[in-house]
């Protein structure tokens, strides 16, 4: 078994993180929280909307990063994983820097940083090798990395991943969508919480 992992919105939740951003700039005048759909669709609506959009994307991917949370269940999952032996890679469609980002952070860096404290290349903690994490400039690089590392499930939570025709058709799609945003389909299995995926894939 060579399960795949997407890493942002995936592993790394940043819906506290994109509200407190946007709010910071003058995006949000609401108050209580928010996730990042709902944050993303509200800027959108603004004037020069898709520009402001990346721009947050630069600054929550960078120079935020650090306030970035684990999914919750996944440190279990990837525990479970671990005790088991398996083979977990991260591919992740991540540019190294953001659009219209000022800080200039690299966000590759920015993510490493992030998972080595949270434990995941430390023996006592996730023990995931470095070598076994990628990011790829482009979408079609994500899936072609994917397909050349063999894997047997992959786990993103952008379904559209998954309708790219070149996703290799061996490999089980597994939707992470903690808020039912995506419709039931036959492409993918899709699950709301990290508990259903680790007893779906690890029984």
């Amino acid at each position: 078994m060579r399960i795949g992992l997407d890493f942002d919105n995936t592993i790394a939740c940043y819906d506290h993180v994109f509200t407190a951003a946007a709010r910071d700039r003058g995006y949000l005048a609401d108050k209580g929280p928010l996730n990042k759909l709902e944050v993303r669709a509200r800027v959108r609506a603004l004037d020069g909307g898709e520009q402001k959009w990346m721009a947050l994307q630069g600054e929550v991917y960078g120079k935020r990063m650090k306030d970035a949370a684990l999914m919750p269940g996944v440190a279990d999952f990837f525990t479970a994983c671990k005790t088991r032996a398996v083979n977990i890679f991260i591919v992740s469609h991540k540019t190294s820097f953001g659009h219209f980002d000022e800080n200039r952070v690299n966000l590759r860096d920015a993510a490493c940083t992030w998972m080595q404290i949270q434990g995941f290349f430390d023996p006592d903690g996730f023990a995931l090798e470095n070598k076994n994490v990628y990011f790829n400039n482009t979408r079609l690089e994500k899936i072609a990395r994917i397909a050349d590392l063999d894997c047997t499930h992959f786990i993103d939570d952008l379904k559209e991943v998954f309708a790219e025709p070149s996703f290799p058709a061996r490999v089980v799609r597994i939707l992470y969508d903690p808020i039912s945003a995506a419709p039931k389909n036959d492409m993918y299995d899709r699950h709301t919480d990290w508990k259903s995926i680790e007893h779906t894939i690890l029984g």
